[in-house]
C-alpha cells in the first residue's frame, strides 16, 4: 500500500452503545472490531435499543475499563461496576432491524439507568455466540461480523476532517467541536480533509503486526453529533455545516462523515496511537 501514508493519532472504544467512550493507548482487533466496543447496550421494556437520539443525556455516562471490569459513573449517581463476564438471564434486543440474542444485566444495572435517564431500562451484554453481520450490500465478499455497533465493525475518521468541519463551524460563529461528537474508532493524521472518503484499503503497523482494513460505507450522520457530549445538551450547528456541504449520493444523499470499516487481517493484533499506517485509493 503505497498510495497515501498517514499515522494513527488516537484509538476509541466505546463499551456501551451511545454512552461515552474511552481513548486507550491501543485498542485490541477482535471479529466484531476492538475488543469490547458496543458489547453493552441500553433498551428499553421492548428490547430496543436507545440512543442519544432521543435520550441525549446518555452522552454524560462516562465509561472506563479497569481491572477487568467496567466502571460507569454518571452526575449525581454512584459509579457502578460491570463484570464483563456476570451475567443474569437470557435476552432478546433489537438494534435497528437486527433482532439478536443477548444477555441481561440484571436488577441493578437496570435501575441505575433508568434511575438517571428518568425511564424504565436496562443494559444488555452482546452474546459473543451470536453472529451478527454487516449489510452484505457494502461488505461484497466478506462477512464482516459486528457486536451492538450501528452496522458496520470500525468507523474511521480523519483530523483534517475535523479541522474542515470546525473551519465552517468557526466561520459561521459557533463554536469548534471535538472528536467525540463523532464516535470514531480510528482516528487518522496526515490526510487533506474527507480523504478517507477516497480510501478503499487501509494498513496500520500495529505493535503485533500489521492490521488491514476496507474501507466500505460513507458514514450517515445523525442527530448524535449536535449533542454536545460535556452537558448532553442537543444543538444543531454541526448538522447545519454537515449539510451545507457533505450530502453524498453513495448513501441516497445523506449527510456523512467517517467512514465504516471492516476487518481484512489482523484479528488478535493491536492498532495502537502513533502507529504508522498506509492506504490505497478506490477511484471510480
Amino acid at each position: 500500500m503505497s498510495d497515501v501514508s498517514f499515522s494513527v493519532t488516537s484509538v476509541h472504544v466505546h463499551p456501551v452503545k451511545s454512552c461515552a467512550g474511552i481513548a486507550p493507548s491501543e485498542a485490541l482487533v477482535t471479529e466484531t472490531g476492538f475488543d469490547l466496543d458496543r458489547a453493552w447496550m441500553v433498551v428499553d421494556a421492548e428490547g430496543r435499543f436507545v440512543s442519544q437520539r432521543e435520550l441525549p443525556r446518555m452522552a454524560l455516562v462516562r465509561t472506563e475499563l479497569r481491572h477487568g471490569d467496567l466502571v460507569l459513573r454518571a452526575p449525581g449517581m454512584l459509579a457502578l461496576h460491570v463484570s464483563p463476564d456476570r451475567v443474569e438471564q437470557r435476552a432478546r434486543v433489537s438494534v435497528w432491524d437486527d433482532n439478536v440474542e443477548a444477555w441481561d444485566m440484571g436488577a441493578l444495572c437496570a435501575q441505575w439507568f433508568s434511575d438517571f435517564l428518568g425511564r424504565p431500562l436496562r443494559l444488555a451484554r452482546f452474546d459473543p455466540e451470536t453472529r451478527r453481520l454487516a449489510s452484505r450490500e457494502w461488505t461484497g465478499a466478506v462477512e464482516a461480523e459486528t457486536a451492538f455497533q450501528d452496522g458496520f465493525p470500525l468507523l474511521v475518521a480523519s483530523v483534517a476532517s475535523l479541522g474542515e468541519v470546525n473551519r465552517r463551524l468557526v466561520e459561521a460563529g459557533e463554536a469548534a467541536v471535538t472528536m467525540a461528537r463523532f464516535r470514531p474508532n480510528i482516528v487518522l493524521d496526515g490526510l487533506e480533509a474527507h480523504d478517507e472518503d477516497h480510501l478503499d484499503e487501509i494498513a496500520l503497523s500495529g505493535p503485533d503486526g500489521e492490521v488491514r482494513l476496507k474501507l466500505v460505507k460513507p458514514c450517515p450522520r445523525c442527530p448524535i453529533p449536535d449533542v454536545d457530549p460535556t452537558t448532553g445538551v442537543p444543538g444543531h450547528a454541526v448538522g447545519d455545516v454537515l449539510r451545507q456541504y457533505r450530502a453524498d449520493a453513495r448513501v441516497g444523499g445523506a449527510v456523512t462523515f467517517g467512514m465504516n470499516a471492516i476487518v481484512l487481517e489482523g484479528g488478535g493484533r493491536r492498532v495502537a496511537a502513533g502507529s504508522a499506517g498506509s492506504g490505497i485509493y478506490a477511484f471510480a
